[in-house]
């Protein structure tokens, strides 16, 4: 196949006359093929041209002098062996208005530190003595708290303490007992009184000073100080202690409704007030958000009811013994206040009768035994006192801290 004709751009190659064309058997001769050949590779006058251009630009540009960006860089670079490059700061006076704000805003406590440094040192000095004063307050509450819960536990274990008119064991290698030992109940009363009053003078204001006075005002009780029993526990009532703790304030709620009820068994003209009161008290029990609370306070209350004597109070007492007894028989978790279904059923049989089915009878002759009458006065039965059962509820109320849920000198 012949090869395409090329057209030179070149004037004077276009005037000229084109070469005749070998004849078609000439064409495929070596000698016509090499001269084909050699003037593909030439040069044409158009590419000497472009060649000769490029040349010329290509010199410009090694002479033509650097400018903007180019030329700064250049500089800097220039000069990074020649010396040391001073580089802004992070927290230098130029920081670009686009930096991170945290940047700019430590840039100006940097300077503001610079300016004020007096104003500053003083302001640290403030600082590490409020910080040294803190910790210092914190390390004497602590120990001063330390202290007042050792001398309360010592003021509970003489509240337990033994009562025996014997003589002490002075042999060594025995192991001394937990509690200490009185000649009376009496001299055990003020010896745990003393100590109450001592948390309270030393470290008034503390919760184991409020604790104190909640015992304090139980012992008074025992004692028969029923407004001496009744300050201590309206202190206890309106403390921090008592408005954050629900438990604290139920037991001095109890212990004012018992204050009240002694009140009112010595106090025949304003008997009926004080049984009010007492019931106020036991009231505000009930409604208190503490387990087994609501149970111990509507007992209180039957109780209180019966005290007043008219038969709608009668009638509502044995409605509350029902619901106590209902309550605290279920099966399922002990109650907090075991106690409570054997005193509840007691009560309600005296009250009535029928409520409940009789006590099953004793095996031998005695209280509550057969053709007995127990305590309660009920045939057949009643709150045997010499019960080993019943000794052992008893001995765990005396040791609650509290009354135990039963007022001493209460007429029943």
């Amino acid at each position: 196949m012949p090869d395409d004709e090329q057209k030179p751009d070149d004037p004077k190659a276009a005037a000229e006359p084109e070469p005749e064309e070998p004849a078609a058997e000439d064409r495929y001769r070596p000698e016509a093929i090499a001269a084909r050949v050699d003037k593909i590779g030439a040069e044409t006058d158009l590419d000497r041209v472009e060649r000769e251009e490029e040349q010329k630009l290509l010199e410009r540009k090694k002479t033509q002098k650097k400018r903007g960006l180019e030329a700064a860089a250049s500089k800097r670079l220039a000069k990074i062996g020649e010396g040391t490059v001073k580089r802004p700061s992070a927290l230098g006076e130029g920081i670009s208005p686009d930096a991170d704000p945290l940047l700019e805003r430590i840039s100006r406590a940097g300077a503001w530190i610079k300016e004020h440094r007096q104003t500053f040192g003083a302001l640290v000095t403030v600082a590490v003595l409020a910080t040294v004063g803190f910790m210092g307050w914190s390390y004497r509450q602590d120990k001063r708290n330390a202290e007042a819960s050792a001398l309360l536990a010592q003021a509970l274990a003489d509240q337990h303490g033994h009562v025996s008119d014997k003589d002490e064991d002075d042999d060594d290698t025995k192991a001394k007992p937990l509690y200490p030992t009185f000649k009376s109940a009496g001299e055990r009363r003020e010896a745990a009184l003393a100590k109450y009053r001592s948390v309270e003078a030393k470290y008034a204001g503390t919760g184991a000073a409020m604790l104190a006075r909640l015992a304090e005002g139980s012992l008074l009780l025992d004692a028969g100080d029923a407004k001496g029993a009744a300050a201590a526990y309206d202190d206890v009532k309106s403390s921090p202690l008592g408005q954050a703790d629900a438990e604290v304030r139920g037991r001095a709620l109890e212990g004012i409704g018992f204050a009240d009820e002694l009140l009112a068994g010595s106090d025949a003209a304003a008997k009926d007030k004080h049984l009010d009161e007492a019931l106020d008290a036991f009231e505000k029990l009930e409604q208190l958000d503490v387990d087994g609370f609501k149970e111990l306070g509507m007992f209180h209350q039957a109780r209180v009811l019966q005290a007043k004597g008219d038969a709608a109070d009668k009638a509502k007492a044995i409605e509350l013994l029902k619901d106590v007894q209902k309550r605290v028989s279920e099966p399922g978790e002990s109650h907090p206040f075991s106690y409570l279904q054997f005193v509840a059923e007691d009560r309600l049989r005296a009250l009535d009768p029928t409520a409940l089915p009789p006590k099953a009878a004793k095996a031998g002759p005695g209280p509550g035994g057969p053709g007995g009458r127990g305590p309660s006065g009920a045939p057949g039965g009643g709150l045997d006192m010499n019960d080993p059962q019943v000794q052992k509820i008893l001995e765990q109320l005396k040791r609650k801290g509290g009354t135990g849920g039963a007022p001493p000198a209460v007429p029943q």
